[in-house]
């Protein structure tokens, strides 16, 4: 699978991720990787734990995410 945001750019470059948010593949150069927490569910007698994990998105969805 090829990067969509290169596509535009008549370029073919291979994908190593997809958007989180809106699926569209994108290369390394365009993906944008961010640490969120994960949050374990309740259970009587457990203590919740948060999780590191990571989110990836494309140029485009970064954008207007950081917009609002």
């Amino acid at each position: 699978m090829n990067c969509y945001e290169c596509n535009q750019l008549d370029r073919a470059t291979d994908a190593v991720a997809v958007c989180n948010v809106c699926g569209a593949a994108v290369c390394a150069e365009h993906v944008h990787t961010e640490p969120v927490q994960m949050r374990g569910p309740a259970q009587p007698g457990k203590v919740i734990h948060s999780r590191p994990a990571r989110r990836l998105t494309c140029p485009v969805c970064r954008t207007a995410e950081k917009a609002t």
